[in-house]
């Protein structure tokens, strides 16, 4: 059941900066509504109200609009005329093919006394004789009646002999209520079989049905003989694939090719027989996999194949993938945590659908046994013994093997005689080396 949202009038408001206190025109057509609700609260000012094609079943909620001239409820499925006597400046009203039905329903508009306009083509009471008299007579004020202009000729005829008009149209509208009822139990009885399933049979005719061990059929059942567990396994799955064989395509034709009639339930019904197979169509089919081999999560999602790659936004976060398909989010978390700088998102030039490529953060690690040192066949002499032994093992340095800048010949020191000579007194200055800048 579709609802009127403050967000909804809001966002049907973009011409007036979506402010809707002082709206005065909105269009709510084509929304699956099924009640007029909240629109006299927010919108005093409204003027004209598009509410066509719809499931509105009642006229209600719209008697605070005092400033509302044009009403449209057309395609709807209205039964009565009613509570418009408060929508003082209503000039236009459009029921177009709705299912009114009781036609005296039409004199609670002798109080909008600028009503002009009114439409009921389409409507079970159009169908009365007598219909249009009727109506021209009941409403003086009007002056096109189903788009038709009201004539002052034809007004003064509608006004001789009206009190028979009224009788006859009285008598129509007490049968086709009768009718309605019918049609009413009906759909309830239809209703409460599909919710309850298929009946149940008589353990009696269970029992006829049972085919005897030469296939033939006996009507006592003391003769008859049981069929075996495995013949009624068999009997099930034959059952059952005759079921599956009907394609999608030959059940789609037999609900519409049904013979019904047409009425608010049907209407009701054939809504939401379509708005089933609009979910099931904006659905879309996904497979998720590991790619162990190269450490990824690949995920194949079967968008439509003719779909322009500028209408999907693809977020690939570390823990979740979020898809956006026309405005519509399709998210998935993760099996394990991935890279999302390194992922790609491509398209499959045969198919279509989209393939994002998702590195996982971490590798697996897999443990292995560790293997056992090798043993050398050389022998163990006492000095190999005690080197393995020892934990640490040090090296020895000769100093005199030790050549380089000795530092201690920095400082001065003195000589056999006495005076002091430092490392600068044997310098020796090399030709060949260029002097330091």
């Amino acid at each position: 059941m579709v609802l009127i949202t403050e967000d909804l009038v809001r966002r049907r408001a973009e011409h007036n900066n979506c402010e809707i206190l002082s709206l005065e025109e909105v269009s709510l057509h084509q929304q699956d509504i099924e009640k007029i609700e909240h629109i006299d609260k927010w919108c005093r000012d409204l003027k004209i109200l598009y509410l066509q094609n719809n499931l509105i079943p009642r006229i209600e909620n719209v008697y605070r609009l005092k400033k509302l001239e044009y009403l449209n409820l057309a395609l709807n499925n209205v039964e009565l005329i009613e509570n418009l006597e408060g929508c003082e400046s209503l000039q236009k009203l459009d029921l177009t093919v709705n299912f009114v039905g009781r036609l005296s329903s039409v004199e609670s508009l002798k109080h909008n006394l600028h009503l002009q306009e009114l439409f009921l083509v389409g409507n079970p009471c159009t169908e009365f004789e007598g219909y249009r008299q009727y109506v021209v007579a009941s409403l003086p004020q009007l002056k096109y009646l189903d788009g038709k202009e009201i004539g002052r000729s034809e007004r003064i005829r509608a006004r001789q002999g009206l009190d028979e008009v009224r009788r006859r149209i009285r008598q129509q509208e007490q049968d086709y209520l009768r009718k309605r009822a019918g049609e009413k139990e009906e759909a309830q009885r239809e209703g409460g079989e599909e919710q309850r399933g298929p009946k149940r049979e008589s353990r009696s005719s269970a029992k006829a049905k049972n085919p005897g061990f030469d296939g033939r059929w006996y009507t006592d059942i003391n003769n008859t003989i049981p069929v075996p567990e495995e013949n009624k396994e068999i009997q099930g799955r034959e059952e059952k694939e005759k079921t599956s064989c009907l394609s999608s395509e030959d059940q789609e034709r037999e609900f519409w090719e049904k013979p019904c009639a047409y009425t608010p339930e049907s209407r009701l019904e054939a809504h939401r027989h379509l708005g089933e197979k609009k979910k099931a169509k904006e659905r879309l089919d996904f497979k998720l996999t590991e790619d162990g081999d190269n450490n990824t999560i690949v995920l194949d999602l079967e968008v439509y194949r003719h779909m322009d790659t500028s209408l999907m936004d693809v977020d690939v976060q570390p823990t979740y993938a979020r898809v956006t398909v026309k405005g519509k989010i399709f998210q998935l978390v993760l099996p394990a945590e991935v890279r999302p700088d390194s992922s790609t998102a491509k398209r499959s030039q045969i198919t279509g659908h989209l393939v994002l490529t998702m590195p996982k953060a971490q590798g697996e690690i897999i443990l292995t046994t560790p293997r056992p040192p090798k043993v050398s066949q050389s022998s163990n002499t006492p000095e190999e013994k005690t080197r393995k032994g020892n934990s640490r093992q040090r090296l020895e340095v000769d100093p005199s093997k030790h050549s380089g800048v000795d530092l201690a010949n920095i400082v001065p020191r003195e000589n056999r005689a006495g005076e002091q000579t430092t490392f600068y007194d044997n310098f020796v200055d090399d030709p060949d080396v260029p002097p330091l800048m």
